[in-house]
């Protein structure tokens, strides 16, 4: 069983790296096809959304973006130092989805298929609240509090509903929920490159600690703005997650890959993107997707990335899409959701 599992790991990560790639540089960001998705990137229409993309079920790329192949420099030399020292990856064609899943698909899917979250068995899920300054001398991280009743259905204390929010990523799931989700689909999660890939647009990464905004000042994205954990002065206008859509697309047609909702890729967490090179070189394959097929087993650090409504100067800074965090794959938390890939054998 462990064999057959750690194979279909490895096949998995070669999807996302290995293979010929389409294009690089420049050129590939052109070769995308036309995005199935609905025109997002503005308040007024964020909250118009329904939260479903036209074609869902049937569509086998509802909701999606074909993102062509190239080559990744994963990382930045600019951000933490799990963040650096990475080498050229190629990366083959694959679709990825343009927003976050919202609530609204990820209801779709609990009623085709009867799926309860490990976070409704377990009975509870970690929920943020402001902690006092008592709570901040007593213990580490006392924004975060187990909390009963706390799943995807209501995500932020047993009195919230998911239904308030149909627009919004859906949150409190694990990597097991997020992955049995798009295999309903016939997808993946995308691994850590083709996840960095796709939000960098071939661009440079971000400098540390330096805010999206814009040039007035203005949040382009739903990141804490104010001092963590204490003060936020919601100057995006939002208190947690938004709407996925928002704020403006990246050029790729990617929407909230900073900020929101931190999301689940298939890859297992590296302390260094050297770490992930040494894996390549000993093993054959990228150490990334370890639940791509089949579910990370309980305990194992898969890689988060993208930041969320809880990062801020002072305290995560990581909403930069080079910015990769670990979380243990049976862990829900209300800030953390996930979007859904496609790699086809030829297009």
């Amino acid at each position: 069983m462990a064999r057959t599992r750690a194979k279909l790991s490895r096949s998995c990560a070669l999807l996302g790296v290995m293979g010929v790639s389409i294009a690089s540089g420049v050129g590939a960001l052109a070769m995308l096809a036309s995005p199935r998705g609905p025109a997002l990137g503005t308040r007024e229409l964020c909250a118009q959304y329904t939260g479903i993309p036209a074609g869902l079920e049937r569509d086998p790329h509802s909701g999606m973006v074909f993102i062509a192949g190239g080559m990744l420099t994963p990382g930045s030399v600019r951000g933490y130092a799990e963040e650096r020292g990475g080498t050229d990856q190629p990366i083959a064609g694959f679709w990825i989805d343009r927003t976050e899943v919202t609530n609204a698909q990820f209801a779709r899917f609990v009623a085709a298929t009867g799926h309860v979250t490990q976070a409704e068995r377990s009975g509870a899920a970690p929920v943020f609240h402001r902690p006092s300054p008592e709570e901040l001398a007593e213990r580490d991280y006392a924004w975060w509090r187990p909390t009963a009743g706390a799943d995807w259905r209501h995500p932020e204390r047993p009195s919230s509903h998911m239904t308030d929010k149909p627009n919004h990523p859906v949150v409190q799931v694990t990597q097991a929920d997020a992955l049995a989700y798009a295999r309903w689909l016939g997808r993946v999660l995308p691994t850590e490159a083709q996840w960095e890939y796709a939000a960098k647009a071939n661009r440079d990464s971000e400098a540390l600690h330096r805010e999206p905004r814009g040039p007035h000042g203005e949040p382009l994205a739903n990141f804490w703005q104010g001092d963590f954990p204490r003060v936020n002065t919601l100057q995006d206008g939002f208190e947690t997650s938004a709407p996925v859509g928002c704020f403006a697309a990246n050029p790729l047609g990617l929407y909230d890959v900073l900020g929101n909702v931190w999301e689940w890729t298939g890859s297992r967490y590296t302390s260094s993107h050297r770490a992930q090179d040494q894996d390549l070189a000993s093993d054959g394959a990228v150490a990334a997707v370890e639940g791509c097929s089949a579910p990370a087993e309980p305990g194992t650090r898969l890689t988060l990335k993208g930041g969320s409504f809880l990062c801020a100067a002072n305290f995560c800074a990581r909403y930069r899409v080079a910015a990769r965090h670990a979380q243990e794959a049976e862990q829900p938390a209300m800030h953390i959701g996930f979007r859904t890939a496609l790699v086809e054998p030829s297009r």
